[in-house]
Order: structure tokens, then sequence, then C-alpha cells
């Protein structure tokens, strides 16, 4: 259903019809990014676009499908610059004979959020994007293709490519999860406190949860062991001492040690 633009050139106006609009707007920023903060970023300059040229966007047929595409844009732009799979390691699999998925299990974990966002986010951006604005948004083909601004067959190839590599990407983290059944928190939850707790910035039942989880999961210890190599490194590259307090030195190569 489309969406007019305010009936006049009215400030207020614009600015409440666009302020309606943010949430929708951050969830959309969200599916593409998977991270809040950074949609927000992305949903806010595209609603202070819009209201910079307010005048000029009065009579747009459909304001939502603009925004979604401003937003999308801003998005696209924004996942360029972090790192991206590449999408012949998926295809290559699915040409094969041999390669199949245990279908119970994928389906199962689209019954967790955080599985789908986990199973979501290892996608690159374009096709993840493609099966959000599908699948996830109720978009027709043609639509998505108007937003992703692209022809219908490469919209068409990108939702179909997304699909496989959803699919592959959610029976891998299953048989992850199987594999590190039992470990204290997720990996990207430790993952993402690692930095700090490299400072000594974690309260100590953090500290003990994610030493823990390295002493059981299988990938996160080599990640943790290159973290601790590159800051010390770079820390005498400087001239300086060690920059990892030597406690919590000793107490990770025990940690790793023990794998």
């Amino acid at each position: 259903m489309s969406t007019h633009g305010w009936p006049a050139a009215d400030d207020e106006a614009a600015g409440a019809f666009l302020a309606e609009r943010g949430p929708a707007l951050v969830r959309f920023a969200t599916s593409i990014t998977r991270d809040h903060h950074a949609a927000e970023d992305v949903a806010q300059e595209a609603i202070v676009r819009a209201y910079e040229r307010r005048d000029q966007l009065r009579d747009v047929t459909d304001m939502d499908a603009w925004l979604r595409k401003v937003v999308h844009n801003l998005a696209v732009d924004r996942m360029r610059r972090g790192h991206e799979i590449s999408v012949e390691d998926v295809e290559g699999k699915w040409m094969s004979d041999e390669y199949t998925v245990d279908a119970a299990a994928v389906v199962a974990s689209l019954e967790t959020r955080e599985e789908i966002e986990d199973a979501l986010v290892r996608l690159p951006t374009i096709y993840r994007t493609a099966v959000v604005l599908h699948d996830l948004e109720g978009m027709t083909v043609r639509e998505s293709a108007d937003v992703m601004q692209v022809e219908l067959p490469a919209a068409k190839q990108r939702l179909r490519r997304g699909r496989m590599m959803l699919v592959s990407a959610l029976a891998e983290g299953h048989e992850r999860r199987v594999v590190a059944k039992g470990v204290p928190l997720r990996c990207w939850d430790a993952r993402s406190r690692v930095s700090d707790y490299l400072d000594g910035d974690v309260e100590p039942q953090t500290a003990l949860v994610l030493e823990q989880h390295l002493e059981t999961c299988p990938t996160c210890p080599p990640l943790v062991a290159a973290l601790v190599g590159v800051k010390d490194g770079l820390g005498r590259r400087r001239d300086s001492d060690a920059v990892v307090d030597p406690a919590l030195a000793e107490r990770l190569r025990g940690v790793l040690s023990g794998r």
C-alpha cells in the first residue's frame, strides 16, 4: 500500500510524518547491518535527508519506498567497509550431488531469533537484503528490485542465492551449536567482550564466564590468542612494557595451553 507524503509544505507535519517512520526504518536497517546502533545512525541520516528535501518530497507517491531505498543504500555503503563471505563457496556446495543438510534442524533454528540473526549476519549484504525484503518484509521481487536498484533478473538471482546461503548458514550454525554444547556464552557474546577483558574492563563474574567459555569453546581460543599477540606485539613496537597484564597473560596461557 502506498504511503503518500505530507499534504502541505509544513515543517511540523513533515517532522511528525518522518518521526513516525523511525522505528520501522531502524528495524529495516538492523536487518541489513545486524548492528542496532549502526541501524539507528542509518535511519536517522535517511530521515534528515528526507527532511532537508521536504518541499521536493511532499508529493512522492510512496514515501515509505523512497525512505527504504535511502536506508538500503546507506546501510550497504556502511556494510561494504566490513568483511563479507564469498557466495562461490556456498553455491559450490549446492552444485555437489553429495551436499545436504538436516532440514529439521534448519527449520527448528528459525524458532530462535538469535539463531536467525547469527545466520543472516554471515550473508553478504546484497543477498541478505534480498532475503529480508522478500521473505521477511513481504515485498514482491519487483518491489525489492526497485529498493535495491537492480533489474528484476538480478533481484531474482540475489534471492535465490540468498536463500541457499541462509539455509547453509543455519545448518552450519546448528553444527557449531552441537559441537559447542554446554559452552558458556555464545561465541559472539564472548568475542565482543574480549577487548574489554584484555583491558581489565569487565566485571569479575563476566571475566570468569568468559574464561570458562575459552576453556570449552572449539573455535574462540585461537582468535583470543591472536588478539593478545597483536595487542602485545603492537605495544612492543612502541618500545613500551608489555601491554597485556602479566597475571592476565598467564591465565590466558593456561587456558589456551589446555586445549
